[in-house]
């Protein structure tokens, strides 16, 4: 229950009294006497609110003692006031035009969280009563309550005035209605407005503005461009803000034609569009989907000497990155990069990352150099997304400075770049490197996750480094992370590669067992693995149990298969398996067919080869270059100029040219026939026609001079090589090597082979070249410390390493130091394959132990390889 406002009447025989102990408050209030003495407990225990009343009626004159005199009464007496008090003090306070005071009055009352409309009562009585002439004390009043966030209470204030005839003014329509905007109550909005304009409101600016917002915030856009034609006939000072509300309102709702229709009418009006006329209408405009109109407000924008807004930049920036324009985008950014205007820092990282994925390296690059110089700081995102796109571009060097850069700013480290700058290592072939990036992250507290273990085991896998992958692979499980699909196909891969494909069989097992689905890559590379083996059998099993499982065998699954029957010399089969793959409505390319064409020249089944090639022709299969090659390695193996020379004219009426591969393979068939003389003559037909020889021509044409004993000519294609940019390999080195060891030059062959070990081009195979010339000067120790040097250098032994040492302890009669390396080579986890059992077979067969060597017959047989002719014959010769 709240107060009465009865006022309280006294018994007449208090009245005198009353009057005079007013008096003398009076006297005490308006004198210059210390107000704490003057009222003594006598006076202050006899204070009733009512004498405090009247005092404030009496000091109207003198509205800043009156508040003095209440303040003073509240702090040092904790003087109780009425509400009439309050109101009557407000009520003179505005009446002096002291606003701040009256409000701050205010404040203290609403503390006292009593009914607004008793409040409003109580103002209402002391304004009539007293016949206060300023009304202002209302709104103050209904102000105070949306300061308060009380704004529904503030509507009661207001709808309580309109009713006894007070005009609220603009300025507490505007607040409250900004208030009920917040709380979205447009409807309130609308309904007071109409309510005000009844009583003879005059609206402005900031009331037409609130109004606006709410018809639009309720989609009512007609009624909305109804009130600004109102506005426009009422002759009311038109502003371009009232047009943005409207506009931006529209541009939200979706109805974006008709705000750039009100746009274009500003001009009549005798109004400019501004920033936030531009920014309501771009962002509208990016909302559905129209970034190119979008892009030329901005450009329009620019022309006004307008600067669009960070938000604006960003949404119209990423709009065009999203819809596939990045140029556009990267212009944008660019031009208003200029004048100072940039995107925000996510939708910058968005752009430099479609930049780099659609290939435009250089303009993420540009973009990225002058991002600091534009306000924006690079963060692990940034530098995350251009260290990996240089290195998926091959330009490690280039994502180290940027690596170095990362670290100088202080950036914080994450596992991202360290993956980028692995996978960039192990494709450019450096996987010592790769391994040091790995070391260098757990050193800075960084844990690597399977994406890193598993770039660096396909890495090694593709150098055929398998044992180190399988190291790193035990290493990787023995942290606790799993591997996923994609570790298990790429340690598959490496073991296909390097033949093993028990192993191989195993992994899948393994993968199988720990419930890791393989994909369609895994089960092609294990088709493509027992193919290569020799195994078509399995491989077809592979083929039905993958379309079990429900993955769709693709052209290199079917290419796999097609060569692996070719290679078994069972090429009518694999034509009759493109036959009823065609049938069932197969897809098959180009290269499908190329496998086909390579069974039938490997065979010399030229004219098949011919006829293979018009049915691709009846079936729309266009002959590609590979297919070319095939056909001319062909015919120049089996000798028949004739027919090559024909291809040749065939590729020319087509209007194609060979191309380096194709030269390259002709120019290998050459040489291995030892026809140097052609071989010239097609590398100067090579360069005439403006095929520039690669890498791999090069290292074709040393190999032909080193085999032919001319190494002086290949050093002067090396230094022309040089000369040219191309960067010689693995390959290229070991052609002089093995010229080197074949002639007995081994002082030569090992400064060349530490060379190629300073530059990361030393593997398993070069070192296998030193074994070797070493083996054949008979200089066995040394070769065993080349064994030992390969592991310090982090590079395994081999099969071949082994056996090649193995075959020369045999040949001196030294089975115990063959079987002792045999043991070694066990011990290392490397598994003998068939070259190798053979030649200890044989070591056992000279040493006259042949209960050994058919233990090794028989442990080769458990192990699934196939004994071949030599181990019968050492076997026979033995006993």
């Amino acid at each position: 229950m709240y107060p009465s406002l009865r006022r309280s009447r006294p018994f007449s025989g208090h009245i005198h009294n009353d009057q005079n102990f007013i008096a003398t408050l009076n006297d005490i209030v308006r004198n210059k006497r210390s107000w704490n003495t003057a009222l003594n407990s006598t006076i202050s225990s006899t204070l009733k609110p009512h004498h405090v009343e009247q005092i404030l009626l009496q000091t109207l004159d003198d509205s800043k003692l009156a508040l003095r005199f209440f303040n003073f009464l509240g702090l040092h007496k904790n003087f109780n006031h009425s509400t009439t008090s309050f109101c009557i003090l407000v009520h003179s306070l505005v009446q002096s035009n002291l606003y701040w005071p009256a409000t701050s009055l205010l404040q203290t009352l609403l503390q006292r969280k009593l009914n607004p409309c008793f409040v409003f009562d109580n103002l209402l009585d002391t304004y009539k009563r007293f016949n206060f002439g300023h009304s202002l004390g209302f709104d103050l009043l209904a102000q105070n309550y949306v300061h308060d966030r009380r704004v529904l209470d503030s509507v009661l204030i207001v709808k309580l005035m309109l009713e006894c005839s007070l005009v609220p003014e603009l300025r507490t329509l505007s607040s409250m209605f900004n208030g009920l905007i917040r709380i979205r109550r447009f409807d309130l909005v609308l309904e007071l407005f109409d309510n005000a304009v009844n009583l003879g409101v005059k609206p402005d600016e900031y009331v037409y503005s609130a109004v606006l917002k709410s018809l639009c915030e309720l989609k009512s856009f007609e009624k909305a461009k109804e009130m600004m034609r109102w506005v426009e006939r009422n002759g009311s000072k038109l502003s371009i803000v009232l047009y943005n509300i409207l506009i931006h309102g529209l541009c939200k709702g979706g109805r974006v034609s008709e705000a750039i229709e009100i746009k274009s009418l500003l001009g009549f009006k005798g109004l400019n569009a501004d920033v936030v006329t531009y920014s309501s209408l771009i962002l509208g405009l990016c909302k559905v989907n129209e970034f190119r109109v979008a892009l030329s407000l901005v450009d329009e924008m620019l022309g006004m000497g307008l600067l669009p807004r960070d938000a604006v930049m960003s949404s119209v920036v990423d709009g065009l990155r999203k819809g596939g324009d990045c140029v556009a985008a990267y212009r944008l950014v660019d031009m208003t990069g200029k004048v100072g205007v940039v995107p925000n820092l996510f939708v910058y990282n968005a752009l430099l990352n479609s930049l780099c994925k659609d290939g435009k390296l250089d303009e993420a690059e540009s973009l990225f150099d002058r991002m600091e110089d534009r306000g924006l700081c690079p963060n692990s995102i940034t530098y995350s997304i251009m260290i990996d796109s240089f290195c998926k571009q091959g330009r490690v060097d280039d994502a180290i400075v940027v690596y170095n850069r990362m670290l100088d700013n202080e950036v914080e480290l994450t596992i991202y770049p360290y993956n980028s700058l692995v996978n960039g290592y192990c494709k450019a072939g450096n996987c010592s490197a790769a391994e040091s990036v790995l070391n260098e992250m757990i050193d800075k507290g960084l844990n690597p996750t399977v994406v890193t273990y598993t770039s660096l085991i396909d890495g090694y896998c593709k150098e055929r480094e398998v044992q180190k992958a399988f190291r790193l692979y035990h290493e990787m499980t023995g942290k606790g992370i799993s591997p996923n699909t994609f570790t298990f196909t790429a340690l598959i891969s490496g073991f296909c590669r390097a033949s093993m494909m028990v192993e191989a069989s195993k992994l899948f097992d393994e993968m199988v067992k720990m419930n890791v689905t393989p994909n369609e890559v895994t089960y092609n590379v294990l088709i493509e693995g027992h193919c290569k083996d020799g195994n078509t059998e399995r491989a077809f099993e592979l083929l039905d149990e993958m379309v079990k499982k429900g993955l769709l065998p693709d052209t290199y699954t079917y290419r796999s298969l097609i060569t692996g029957l070719c290679a078994k010399g069972r090429v009518s089969e694999a034509k009759e398996f493109i036959e009823d793959l065609q049938k069932q409505r197969h897809y098959l390319n180009e290269m499908c067919f190329s496998a086909l064409l390579h069974g039938y020249c490997k065979e010399g089944r030229l004219k098949d080869a011919l006829t293979t090639t018009n049915q691709m022709a009846e079936r729309g299969i266009n002959m590609d270059l590979v297919c070319y090659g095939v056909l001319i390695y062909g015919t120049l193996k089996h000798h028949d100029l004739k027919y090559s020379l024909n291809i040749l004219k065939e590729m020319n009426d087509r209007g194609m040219k060979p191309d380096e591969v194709i030269y390259t393979s002709m120019l290998d068939a050459y040489g291995k026939v030892g026809d140097l003389k052609k071989a010239f003559r097609c590398w100067d037909i090579m360069v005439s026609e403006g095929c520039f020889p690669n890498t791999v021509t090069y290292t074709a044409m040393i190999n032909n001079l080193c085999r032919a004993g001319l190494v002086d000519k290949a050093e002067i294609f090396y230094k022309e090589m040089l000369a040219r940019g191309l960067i010689p390999n693995q390959f290229t080195y070991s052609c002089f090597l093995d010229y080197l060891t074949g002639e007995g030059y081994m002082i030569e062959a090992k400064q060349l082979h530490d060379a190629m070990l300073n530059g990361y081009l030393a593997n398993t195979i070069t070192y296998n070249i030193i074994i070797r010339g070493l083996c054949r000067l008979d200089q066995i120790q040394e070769a065993m410390d080349i064994l030992l040097e390969m592991k310090d250098n982090g590079i395994s032994p081999d099969c071949v390493s082994y056996s090649t040492i193995i075959y020369e302890f045999c040949r001196r009669g030294d089975l115990l130091g063959a079987s002792g390396l045999w043991e070694s080579m066990l011990t290392n986890g490397l598994k003998p394959d068939a070259v190798a059992y053979n030649l200890l077979i044989y070591g056992c067969c000279i040493a006259g132990e042949m209960s050994k060597a058919f233990e090794l017959h028989d442990e080769m047989i458990r192990s699934g390889l196939k004994v071949t002719h030599a181990t019968y014959a050492s076997l026979i010769h033995g006993t």
